[in-house]
């Protein structure tokens, strides 16, 4: 009975696969056969799965990003024992058949009339091929579409045998076996013969032996179970299944006998396999130093999916992108960042990014921090990109600089005129509930000073007063102008990224707005270490603003360039208003202003821009400067689940929820900006910061 019922099935799938050729040609038939035309015309082209490389400014690799691990290879770059080996254990008629082999399907049905085995044989290399191809490249190989692909129904047997049978009709048979071989599981996230012959034998496929192709060619009936590293004794018995198998298929010759002692030779033979397999590393923490370019690759990442290359088609498509990153920036600030701030230390981050100035194009040239790139926590590593993302604290009085460069702007004042500096400032425009907003100075200062010299002194009141007269709205929009635009308009005033239905809005920089808040001069709120260096950036390229870019360049899989969708630059505020604002910023490291120690144990002796900030709490500090060459900004904050006050010592440490004798930016921040561009500086020739309009002196 079973004989019967796989004849009848038989039949079916010799009537449906001829229905649309000798059938009524109806509407329904045309359409399969369309469908079927459109499919096999895909396999022909087989665009498959292939990985992503991420190189850094020199051309070298730093990430390496998939979905599958495929290095696909043509026909002649693959050995003839390997064909043979395949052809042997999957399909010993392949260049017997045109696609379905119908002698394969009678004898399957007569051992399963016979004994009940299961249908063996049916199925061919082609079919196989569809069925692979369908799973893993049109499918991604998801479990879903792998148990569309597989599944035991007659509909599916008889759309992939139809398949097979046009795929014979447009391809030559070597076509198929290499497109077979390219794209079939191997276990271990690779596919393909390519990656499959480097992975467990740390070879290329024109160079496999007897028994390393018939191992792989054993591999693809049941990658996950055959796999040498899970199960050593079933892999050789399946290998040694395959060398059978091809010394039956004449593999090694028409001498019987001496096929069999080859054929033994090859089955005595050791497994082979590579002791640590040469699987390529996947992801921002896998390839060389992924723990320290970790958080670049991650901002990378992000960055692109905004530009228009969304990770799915990254992880699939082959690009090569090539990214600004400077290793020996990135390497230099990973060590700054660490020697003032252990990654082990108990709830302290230390996170440096550094931002080459331009006209055209903000490149990032590193993003590191004190802890590695990771999930393990315990081990001193983050996942998520400390130095890029917007943290949830502040960088105190850095955001001064907002409030000076908007009053420059409005011609409130001048880098060398007067501000009033009183000890302590009860606001009339600002309000701490039904009572004007107080505020103090942390230290002793003149009641006038210049511009210049509260932007390297940091007074508190002073800036207040000249928020005041600026406009809080309009220092707001210069923050978000000068480069905190995600940290201004994307997140509120937690930190949390805002959603599309605002439910969790406004952003933070309209809630400054609706409270009126006169704080916001003192930089309490969420902030991004990136864009503070990009502002500073933005400083020194005379108010030009340019989105901080990672992506030199990016091509596809024929080395064609993909066009991303940058945002372009834009003058932030006019030149002379930016050169002034630079001036402004000049005193801060030198004796007398907050980083002035810092600046001189560095021994740091180049014209440059600089501000220090500290919150109230002191749960973080920062540092923001450049020079014509790089700027950078570092911040320092409490990045454990229970925030505490950051003391200085050797190293820093946690010490309470409020602390008067916290640390300053002048102490950590700021050596680590210095000590990182010391060394970046050291070729660079001397360059002074731009002259002054005197309207704004």
């Amino acid at each position: 009975m079973k004989l019967v019922g796989l004849c009848l099935m038989a039949g079916v799938l010799v009537a449906a696969l001829l229905f649309p050729v000798v059938g009524g040609l109806g509407l329904a038939s045309n359409r399969a056969a369309d469908t079927v035309d459109q499919t096999s015309g895909e396999l022909t082209k087989a665009e498959l799965p292939l990985v992503s490389t991420v190189l850094d400014m020199n051309g070298q690799p730093i990430a390496y990003l998939y979905d599958q691990y495929r290095v696909p290879v043509a026909s002649e770059q693959i050995s003839d024992t390997m064909k043979a080996a395949i052809i042997a254990i999957e399909d010993k008629r392949f260049f017997e058949h045109k696609g379905v082999d119908w002698q394969g399907i009678a004898r399957a049905a007569a051992k399963a009339g016979v004994d009940g085995g299961a249908s063996q044989g049916a199925s061919t290399l082609t079919q196989q091929y569809v069925k692979n191809y369908l799973a893993f490249v049109v499918g991604k190989g998801t479990e879903d579409a792998y148990e569309k692909a597989t599944e035991v129904s007659l509909g599916r047997k008889i759309s992939e045998a139809r398949i097979a049978t046009q795929l014979e009709q447009k391809m030559t048979k070597d076509e198929i076996l290499t497109a077979y071989l390219n794209v079939v599981p191997f276990g271990n996230q690779t596919y393909g013969v390519g990656a499959a012959a480097r992975a467990y034998f740390d070879t290329t496929p024109d160079k496999l032996t007897v028994p390393q192709a018939a191992m792989l060619a054993g591999l693809v009936n049941e990658p996950s179970r055959l796999n040498p590293g899970a199960d050593v004794d079933a892999a050789i018995k399946r290998r040694n299944t395959v060398i059978e198998k091809m010394r039956e298929n004449g593999a090694f010759g028409s001498d019987a006998k001496v096929a069999e002692e080859k054929a033994n030779e090859y089955k005595a033979a050791d497994i082979g396999v590579v002791p640590d397999l040469k699987l390529l590393p996947n992801g921002c923490v896998g390839a060389g130093d992924g723990p320290i370019y970790g958080f670049f690759c991650r901002y990378l990442i992000d960055y692109l999916d905004r530009a228009g290359l969304p990770l799915d088609e990254i992880l699939r498509g082959g690009y090569t992108i090539t990214t600004t990153m400077d290793p020996v920036a990135t390497r230099e600030a990973k060590n700054a960042a660490q020697n003032q701030v252990p990654k082990n230390q108990p709830g302290i981050a230390n996170a440096m990014a550094v931002v080459e100035p331009g006209q055209d194009k903000h490149r990032v040239r590193a993003l590191a921090a004190n802890r590695d790139f990771g999930n393990n926590a315990e081990a001193g590593q983050s996942a998520y990109s400390i130095p890029a993302e917007v943290t949830r604290f502040g960088a105190g009085s850095i955001y001064k600089v907002f409030t000076a460069a908007s009053a420059l702007e409005r011609g409130v004042t001048g880098i060398d005129r007067q501000i009033d500096v009183p000890k302590t400032y009860t606001s009339p425009v600002y309000k701490d509930g039904n009572r004007g907003y107080t505020v103090k100075n942390a230290g002793d200062y003149p009641e006038k000073m210049t511009l210049t010299s509260a932007l390297a002194q940091s007074p508190n009141t002073g800036f207040v007063i000249l928020q005041e007269k600026a406009g809080l709205n309009n220092v707001v929009d210069m923050a978000y102008r000068l480069g905190l635009r995600e940290s201004m308009q994307g997140v509120n005033t937690e930190g949390l990224p805002l959603k599309a239905d605002g439910s969790n809005g406004p952003s933070q920089g309209d809630q400054y707005k609706q409270d009126n808040s006169g704080s916001f001069t003192l930089g309490a709120g969420p902030t991004s270490v990136l864009e503070l260096a990009n502002v500073s950036a933005t400083i020194v390229s005379s108010g030009k603003w340019c989105p901080p870019t990672p992506v030199e360049k990016v091509v596809d899989r024929n080395g064609q360039p993909v066009q991303l969708k940058e945002t372009p630059c834009d003058q932030a505020v006019a030149p002379e208003v930016a050169n002034a604002l630079a001036n402004g910023m000049s005193a801060d490291t030198k004796p007398g202003g907050t980083a002035g120690a810092a600046a001189g144990a560095a021994g740091w002796n180049r014209p440059m821009i600089g501000k220090t900030g500290t919150t109230e709490h002191h749960m973080s500090v920062a540092f923001m400067g450049a020079t014509p060459f790089y700027a950078g900004a570092v911040m320092t904050f409490a990045d454990g689940a229970t925030p505490e006050a950051i003391c200085p010592g050797n190293p820093p440490y946690l010490c309470g929820r409020t602390n008067n004798n916290g640390v300053y930016g002048g102490q950590v921040a700021a050596p680590t900006w210095f000590n990182a561009m010391r060394v970046l500086h050291q070729d660079k020739p001397p360059a002074n910061l731009p002259g002054v309009d005197p309207r704004y002196r």
